[in-house]
């Protein structure tokens, strides 16, 4: 299996008022990307940060920043997270369907890796079309919570996207967020999810860093076995 395990750390449930050292902070407790959920208050009813928040982080830190836009006008958000030094920049497919291909060759042409993000209620083979294009997303997110808000439990029932996807796409990122930490890990790695945004279950843990390394190691087992 050509991925590799990519643990995700969900910047929403650290300490906003010291983002860049919260992220400092996870990266030496061996996270590998910093999750940033982008939510504009329309496509889902939180608000959280935008352009000017991603900007300011990258100052302080060269990490691999995984952007999720919760946000109705994704478009409206590719300059400026470009500008901003965004890494990746993932959408939701459900506001999508028309545009994907112009929203996809202009999250590259900034320098941005595009992903597609889908919600519980929405069916895997909606992103079939993004992963299998001329010009194709690098990234598919089973939302495995309803997007907006942290804290959320674990919708097992989501594994079966994540196993469709993996059987379809060996060679594929395949990300889940919501609900994720040590008692839910072992059913997504087993799906073949290999990129893992976790938020209470790191940033409330005494020991973030042993919470990091126990799910990586999940998900290399899980390919192992795979």
């Amino acid at each position: 299996m050509g991925v590799t395990a990519k643990i995700a750390p969900s910047m929403l449930s650290s300490d906003f008022a010291n983002l860049a050292s919260e992220a400092e902070r996870m990266l030496n407790c061996g996270a590998d990307w910093l999750h940033m959920d982008i939510m504009d208050g329309h496509f889902v009813p939180n608000l959280t940060i935008g352009a000017p928040v991603i900007e300011s982080l990258r100052k302080h830190t060269k990490a691999y920043l995984d952007c999720h836009l919760m946000v109705t006008n994704p478009l409206d958000y590719v300059e400026p997270l470009g500008k901003a030094g965004a890494s990746g920049f993932t959408f939701h497919v459900e506001i999508s369907k028309d545009n994907w291909q112009e929203l996809v060759q202009r999250i590259k042409s900034k320098g941005m890796r595009p992903g597609v993000a889908l919600k519980p209620g929405t069916s895997v083979e909606e992103v079939y079309p993004l992963v299998e294009g001329a010009n194709p997303v690098e990234m598919v997110l089973v939302m495995t919570v309803e997007p907006g808000f942290g804290g959320q439990k674990f919708m097992p029932e989501m594994m079966d996207k994540v196993r469709s996807l993996r059987n379809r796409y060996p060679s594929l990122d395949i990300e889940v967020d919501g609900g994720l930490g040590p008692s839910t890990i072992a059913e997504a790695a087993s799906a073949g999810a290999n990129c893992i945004v976790a938020g209470s279950s790191v940033f409330g843990a005494p020991e973030p860093a042993h919470v990091i390394s126990l799910m990586r190691k999940s998900v290399e087992d899980a390919q192992k076995n795979s």
